[in-house]
């Protein structure tokens, strides 16, 4: 079972060794702004700071995407990844998708 623990943003792991490359692995989730929120959030540009409610669905949506990219890494039989990444990109006007990638290891 793979945990964040076994997420790794470098190429090679220190003290171990890349037994079998599996290959690309994903997850991804959209998610969009709801509506009163924005309204709140309107406000706070107009005195500045951080627009918590914004952060907590990010920071939400990073999750599961990571929850994902394990689950696809796992059905490969990986025991790491490594290479991993998060991106963000706009779908659409209020909808942000969020991606976890990397390459799905066996490690000694």
């Amino acid at each position: 079972m793979i945990s964040r623990h076994d997420l790794y943003t470098i190429n090679e792991v220190p003290g171990k060794k890349v037994v079998k490359v599996l290959g690309y692995v994903k997850g991804s989730t959209v998610q969009t702004r709801h509506v009163g929120k924005d309204i709140l959030a309107s406000f706070k540009t107009l005195v500045g700071g951080e627009i918590l409610s914004y952060t907590e669905m990010m920071d939400d949506a990073r999750k599961i995407a990571t929850e994902r990219l394990i689950l696809d890494a796992e059905e490969l039989g990986a025991t790491a990844v490594v290479g991993f990444r998060l991106q963000t990109s706009q779908v659409m006007q209020g909808a942000a998708e969020i991606i976890a990638y990397g390459t799905a290891v066996v490690l000694d």
